[in-house]
């Protein structure tokens, strides 16, 4: 049998082979050691390195992806003390001021007015916009935008009696109860020819049966987008009290409109030819013209622009009003309101004085 690997070699004395067995356990102790202060360094350098990701990246990621706390007081909704609903600022994308901006760059008698760039989230002019003003037909910008959210467009509506719950000289889309269209044809009829009948239907249908339903949620939305100075009773804008907007708001309903595509193929038509069934189930058709004079050709327009469409709203209490997309000769997107104008005579050369305001260079 061989000899054990620790056996003393013949050729050593005992003295010289425990003094190499002593230097061997010397040197193998301090490998160990070595190894201990490699493992523990690189545990040291991996705790760094995760506090480092976590604080700079995680910590951050974690915040963003955090639910909206509707209850706080910096970021959330919250009343004031005359129990106003307000919102603290969450602008992300949006144009904001909280004065009159360029005030005495035009003379124009309506009552408010804006120009807002969204490319540069500016606002370019501002006349009295959050002031609280009886907004009608342009109320339609946010029916239309809970109709979006909540609607499919898809869905067949069958006119009824609350269809024509509404002044009998206001604006219709000439609806007769039993006609059968579907809820995307109504959208055009209550854009284009502001049609109060099809915005009561609209309102009935998305409402799941309630038009006050509706009306909950259109107060709902308007929260919900930072339109603070608004409060709606009805889905048509017809005079009614405690229904009213500001110009302000009224940009923030027409900037979350115009993401839906459907809303921006309505708003930039003349007219539009709508095919449905009466109550006997025979073809019926109508074709719906804008009430927008900039697109019927009534009304010029500044050389600077070019007029995309919107919606226009005219009664008594809220004068003439028009909120309006626009786009300058390079293409960048602008949105510009006005409310209470004095007639629709005055209305369109008083937005002509606004638009004139589009910069020239880009």
């Amino acid at each position: 049998m061989g000899r054990k690997q620790y056996d003393k070699p013949d050729y050593y004395t005992q003295r010289e082979w425990n003094r190499i067995r002593a230097r061997e356990r010397a040197q193998a102790r301090a490998t160990r050691n070595l190894v201990l202060i490699a493992i523990v360094m690189l545990a040291v350098a991996a705790a760094l390195v995760y506090s480092v990701w976590f604080f700079i990246f995680r910590s951050h990621d974690t915040g963003l992806r955090m639910s909206y706390d509707m209850e706080s007081p910096v970021f959330g909704i919250h009343q004031g003390g005359d129990m106003m609903v307000k919102t603290a600022p969450f602008a992300d994308g949006l144009c904001v001021t909280e004065t009159d901006v360029d005030a005495d760059a035009i003379f124009i008698s309506a009552a408010e007015a804006a120009l807002f760039d969204l490319t540069s989230e500016k606002v370019v002019y501002a006349k009295n916009i959050f002031e609280q003003r009886s907004p009608a037909s342009i109320t339609k910008i946010m029916t239309a935008l809970v109709a979006l959210r909540y609607g499919n467009m898809d869905d067949m509506v069958t006119v009824d009696e609350e269809a024509f719950d509404i002044e009998e000289t206001s604006s219709v889309c000439e609806l007769h109860a039993g006609d059968r269209l579907t809820l995307k044809q109504l959208m055009y009829g209550m854009l284009i020819a502001s049609g109060n009948d099809a915005a009561q239907m609209i309102a009935k249908h998305v409402g799941g049966g309630s038009i006050s339903s509706f009306v909950e949620l259109m107060n709902k939305t308007a929260l919900e987008i930072g339109a603070t100075h608004t409060h709606f009773v009805n889905a048509h804008g017809l005079t009614a009290s405690d229904h009213y907007t500001c110009a302000y708001d009224v940009y923030l309903m027409l900037n979350a409109a115009m993401k839906y595509d459907l809303f921006m193929d309505i708003i930039q038509r003349q007219n539009y030819y709508a095919e449905y069934t009466d109550a006997d189930g025979d073809a019926y058709a109508m074709t719906w013209e804008t009430t927008d004079h900039y697109l019927t050709g009534e009304a010029s327009k500044p050389s600077n622009v070019v007029i995309y469409g919107g919606k226009t709203g005219t009664t008594d209490d809220a004068g003439a009003c028009l909120a309006l997309i626009s786009k300058d000769l390079y293409g960048n997107p602008f949105i510009s309101v006005i409310l209470h104008s004095d007639s629709k005579e005055t209305l369109y050369p008083e937005m002509n004085q606004v638009l004139s305001l589009v910069p020239s260079n880009g």
